[in-house]
């Protein structure tokens, strides 16, 4: 029981440090992280880059998830994000060729001076990178307690890892299946990796022909976080998801055929068996990319079969570097861009009515996701913005560049309110005084039907084709009072 108890220690302090070291870094990269992403639209060698160096500071299901609410904010089509999901795949072996190496003795230094800087940074950038720090030192301090915990046991643990022995056909396929179940349960190939190494550290795994099923087997399983994660999402951030799946089911197959070479030649690149496993890991993910990003195009059509749906295509970002040298049509691009947050907000406000009659979570999903879009394109407006101000402005471009700022401050609180709306909704299920009546229900649905036509009105009033915004405003303005009024009274 104490082993059962040392070994779950041990996984907890690696996923909570592998947790704490990508969020650190995250935090330290602050905007300019979602900066990089907008930057890879439409240059795949740098989105190759970029997803890459995405992928070291976090892991391959995060970043994905991340990507994949670009494509679902229309900050990223879905060809746009392809390369990044092949370099987020590249970036994590990278990551993991540094777990590779046996620091567990500067876990103590390193989980000290992660402290120091974490307590003593609380208003500057010491604070997330100390917290990098001491993710950095739980991770191999968890290590180093799992192989522990395991050593003990190495003679009664080999009939049992027999069975996922990839020198044979069955099991490559059995360890192939039992990495893919394990990843997936615990969504994350990096821990599953990591027990892998504390294993081999223990003496549990002592051949790369065990150990490369594993291998396999993590990297696919790992999807599973990305596809949770694009649950709610419009279709084409769901195919995105799908491209990481099938991309690393591609790689999967593979590596399964390749494995006879591996065994032969992963020797050569080094004495220690868990960097064989991390160098398998980084040929087989480049060789993987190398055969895929001649034949995007075809393997985006077959994404698009397994993922079929006819909802629209949603639009796609306005926003295009090449406009900001002419002012006018930078605005012009900038308005449409706000009219598509308009739309999100409008139809989250449209959700709202579902979530407020029942418990709908698929509704509550969909306002989460389109909360998340807002926000992004909120950024994303308001530093197309400021890169605007670098050009010449005429007085009237200048004053409406600051008014469609605040126009994507407020719409983002816009949003927040309708989230908000919808998780009291949600709440209200379980407290037997927060029912309504019916009277009640129909006046806050009245009230309802007013605030729609004020945002119907609000994203036709945004139409940059629109020649009297006087009155375009005036109608919005109408609306805005008509339910202000209705509400004092219903109030």
């Amino acid at each position: 029981m104490q082993t059962l108890f040392t070994l779950a220690g041990g996984l907890a302090l690696f996923l909570y440090g592998m947790d704490r070291l990508t969020a650190g870094l995250r935090e330290s990269a602050g905007e300019g992280l979602r900066s990089l992403l907008r930057r890879a639209a439409g240059h795949p060698f740098r989105g190759l880059g970029i997803g890459t160096l995405l992928g070291v500071i976090a892991q391959t299901s995060a970043g994905t998830v991340l990507v994949a609410g670009f494509v679902h904010a229309g900050l990223l089509t879905l060809a746009q994000s392809l390369p990044l999901t092949l370099g987020l795949n590249i970036g994590t072996t990278l990551a993991l060729q540094l777990i590779a190496f046996r620091l567990a003795d500067l876990a103590p230094a390193t989980i000290a001076a992660g402290t120091i800087l974490y307590l003593t940074g609380a208003h500057c950038r010491r604070r997330p990178i100390g917290s990098a720090l001491i993710g950095f030192g739980l991770l191999f301090l968890g290590m180093a307690m799992m192989g522990e915990a395991l050593r003990p046991h190495r003679g009664a643990m080999a009939p049992w890892l027999a069975h996922f022995d990839g020198a044979t056909p069955l099991g490559l396929l059995t360890g192939i299946l039992a990495a893919t179940a394990v990843t997936a349960v615990i969504q994350s190939s990096s821990a599953t990796l990591g027990i892998l190494f504390a294993m081999i550290h223990a003496g549990t795994i002592h051949r790369f022909e065990q150990a490369y099923p594993i291998v396999i087997g993590a990297n696919i399983g790992t999807c599973i976080t990305a596809l949770l994660g694009t649950l709610g999402s419009n279709r084409e951030a769901k195919r995105a998801a799908y491209s990481h799946l099938l991309f690393n089911v591609f790689g999967g197959l593979v590596g399964a055929a390749a494995a006879p070479l591996f065994y032969r030649w992963i020797g050569a690149t080094s004495d220690s068996l868990v960097r064989q496993v991390a160098h398998a890991n980084t040929i087989k993910m480049v060789a993987t990319v190398a055969l895929v990003w001649p034949w995007q195009a075809t393997f985006l059509k077959l994404v698009r079969v397994v993922v079929v749906s006819r909802e629209p295509t949603p639009p796609s970002s306005r926003l295009d570097p090449n406009l900001l040298a002419q002012p006018e049509d930078a605005l012009r691009a900038t308005l449409e861009e706000l009219r598509r947050a308009a739309a999100w907000c409008r139809e989250s406000h449209e959700l709202t009515q579902r979530i407020i009659l029942e418990s709908t979570p698929a509704a509550w999903r969909r306002v989460q996701r389109n909360e998340a879009a807002v926000d992004q394109i909120k950024q994303a407006a308001r530093n197309y913005l400021v890169r605007m101000t670098r050009y010449y402005l005429s007085r009237r471009q200048a004053l409406l560049l600051q008014h469609l700022d605040r126009i994507a401050w407020n719409l983002e609180r816009v949003h927040d309110h309708i989230k908000v709306i919808a998780a009291l909704s949600i709440q209200r299920y379980n407290v037997a005084e927060a029912r309504f009546f019916v009277e009640e229900l129909d006046h806050l649905f009245e009230l309802h039907e007013m605030t729609g036509v004020v945002l119907q009105r609000l994203e036709a009033a945004l139409a940059p084709e629109i020649e009297d915004f006087g009155t375009a405003a005036s109608t919005v303005i109408q609306a805005r009072d008509a339910l202000a009024a209705r509400s004092s009274t219903v109030r």
